[in-house]
């Protein structure tokens, strides 16, 4: 059974200006992220990585019905298993999707029950 559903959709050109934002980086990823987003070489695919994460955070808190104010973007972390299929760090009930083009990222959050 479905507890929530939630989706974001994010322009990618308002997080060209953060990628090298030690502060906003910090508040937004969790370290694994960050860790992960430090080993891009190319600003552009920075850029996707980031806004997508950022699309996944928002679009968790909407499934949850909290809202990012219950949470915050660093408590939630979004990797991809072996195979490349994103999922949520600790959360085996939620299903995740993340998409973009060159301009736009998306995310589709499922949470089960």
């Amino acid at each position: 059974m479905i507890r929530g559903i939630g989706t974001d959709i994010l322009d990618i050109r308002r997080v060209m200006k953060y990628i090298n934002d030690d502060k906003f980086l910090t508040r937004i990823l969790h370290p694994d992220e960050r860790a992960r987003i430090d080993t891009f070489q190319s600003d552009k695919r920075k850029a996707e990585y980031l806004a997508g994460r950022f699309c996944v955070k928002e679009a968790y808190a909407k499934a949850l019905g909290t809202g990012i104010g219950k949470l915050r973007f660093n408590e939630i972390c979004c990797l991809n298993d072996a195979a490349g299929k994103p999922f949520i760090k600790d959360e085996d009930k939620a299903h995740v999707s993340i998409a973009h083009t060159d301009d736009v990222a998306t995310a589709y959050v499922i949470v089960m029950m």
